[in-house]
């Protein structure tokens, strides 16, 4: 089976594209409400990792705009810089950093992090989502959409809040948002995506334009279950193209002769780095058809985002992961569906801001709800368990680490208890030798080492990944005493790719991947 084209899919990538608008425009909002920027840099930060990265980048399902990551490296960074603009200057240089550390090829650091770490990541977020989004569904949380941060600006943490909420109900914010999350569950059921007309609209739209509908009666027969505003989505005053330029803000590169820019530039660049290839790991796990990013292309990518969303007034971007799985559940299959968000994006700040302010964030709050549990299904904790504590144990540790930190702290804290266990499984087989034995006749022969260990995943992935289209290619294990699981699952997501390129793929001596995650 030949990979599709990138058109082949429009109609579910323009579904997708819009629901990931959906969940971007709040958190492009609220992201650039909490980094103390000016709110419309937010939404230019979307734009631009919509029609400009995605088509930069090589990954097809991952989505760039504002990261609720870098929200206090953007306060600090204003407050040092005394000014936006002086700021702006910053953000440009950071995006010429990433475009360098592109061409050095320091985006093979993303092939270095243990397949537990990158699904606790992605529980977590999933968690998260949920703890966070139960506050708004309940509308009683003033903090914004996006904020993932355990310890949160109004003095109350994740866990906190859900009690302050609970206590504080806004009856129609609950009503909006039950009847969001029954609609998006019931158009997700088999029976109604058997109806042609019901495959081409988002469930998630119907609930958004629903949730509209059931304020305007409220406001008119119910005032009292009436949404606040402060609980809608709030968007700029644009009314003009005039308005529209009023708001852009420009670099000033005056301050290129201080020392504090460069420094700044600089972290803004290594944590926007680190953050963008953990989300395009991730988002690769949950790619259906297993593609792989090209890292140092993504850097690449990120960086010429960052150079443009800083000359015209947009705050820092990377590629985020809440986004990126919204995509994925919607059905996104190409990287058409983060184009589209982007557009929808432009469209929204254009004309659409009369209409879109009167959005209940109980209704995306559903839609959030909806993206967690998915990422964080039961299953998923039970595969991990199977596995054994060697990659449990990163898997769990990440995910306490995540919730009670933040993200890229969590990571790191994941990363050394799967460094220890890498250690400790070196320690038992120090050995390891691979090979491509070249063709035998027709046949590319790979022949693992007695010990493949994960630490030989990147080279075993890279290998896999360059195979050419078309050829016959055996993966012996035969020698093999110890394949650590890491790289089984590097061979069986190989399985997917080699379908799509005409690979004739045989195994010998490879356990599956199912038949390690049963012991």
């Amino acid at each position: 089976m030949k990979e599709k084209k990138l058109f082949d899919s429009i109609g579910k990538d323009l579904s997708a594209g819009l629901v990931v608008f959906l969940v971007a425009l709040p958190l492009c909002l609220g992201i650039s409400l909490a980094s103390g920027a000016p709110l419309f840099s937010g939404l230019i930060a979307g734009v631009v990792g919509g029609l400009v990265v995605s088509w930069a980048s090589g990954s097809q399902l991952s989505v760039s705009g504002p990261a609720a990551g870098l929200t206090v490296i953007v306060v600090n960074g204003i407050a040092q810089m005394q000014t936006f603009e002086a700021f702006l200057a910053a953000v440009v240089l950071a995006g010429v950093i990433q475009i360098v550390l592109g061409y050095l090829k320091a985006g093979i650091i993303g092939l270095y992090f243990p397949s537990s770490v990158i699904k606790g990541m992605l529980a977590a977020i999933g968690l998260i989502l949920i703890l966070k989004q139960i506050p708004h569904f309940l509308g009683a949380d003033d903090d914004f959409l996006g904020n993932l941060d355990f310890f949160q600006s109004d003095g109350r943490n994740t866990f906190s809040e859900i009690g302050y909420a609970f206590s504080r109900i806004q009856v129609g914010s609950l009503i909006v948002g039950l009847v969001s999350l029954a609609v998006i569950l019931l158009w997700e059921r088999p029976f109604m995506q058997r109806i042609k007309a019901f495959k081409l609209v988002p469930g998630a739209l119907i609930a958004v334009v629903l949730s509209i509908v059931l304020n305007f009666l409220f406001q008119s027969s119910l005032p009292t279950l009436t949404i606040a505003d402060t609980h809608l989505v709030q968007l700029p005053n644009i009314t003009s193209p005039a308005s529209l330029l009023a708001e852009l803000r420009f670099p000033d590169f005056s301050v290129l002769t201080s020392p504090d820019v460069y420094m700044l530039a600089f972290t803004l660049a290594i944590v926007a780095s680190l953050e963008s290839l953990l989300s395009v790991e991730a988002v690769d796990k949950l790619d259906p058809h297993k593609r792989n990013t090209p890292t140092n292309r993504e850097l690449k990518a990120q960086g010429l985002g960052n150079m443009l969303s800083g000359l015209i007034g947009g705050i820092p971007l990377t590629a985020v992961i809440v986004r990126s799985s919204a995509n994925v559940n919607a059905g996104g299959q190409t990287k058409l569906s983060s184009f589209f968000h982007g557009i929808f994006l432009l469209m929204s700040i254009l004309f659409l801001t009369d209409v879109l302010k009167y959005v209940p964030l109980a209704a995306l709050a559903a839609i959030l709800l909806v993206v967690g549990f998915k990422l964080t299904k039961p299953a998923l904790y039970k595969n991990q368990w199977k596995l054994g504590s060697d990659q449990f144990l990163p898997f769990i540790i990440t995910i306490v680490a995540i919730l009670f930190t933040d993200l890229l702290k969590g990571i790191s804290i994941g990363l050394v208890v799967g460094i220890f266990y890498i250690l400790k499984a070196n320690y038992k087989t120090p050995y390891f030798f691979h090979k491509v034995e070249g063709r035998e006749g027709e046949q590319i022969h790979i022949k693992l080492s007695e010990n493949v260990t994960f630490l030989n995943k990147a080279s075993v992935a890279l290998t896999l990944h360059h195979l050419p289209e078309d050829s016959d290619v055996l993966i012996d294990g035969s020698a093999s005493t110890y394949i650590d699981y890491d790289v089984l699952e590097a061979i069986e997501d190989f399985k997917t790719v080699a379908a799509e390129k005409d690979i004739r793929l045989t195994l010998r001596d490879i356990p599956s991947v199912s038949a390690v995650s049963v012991h």
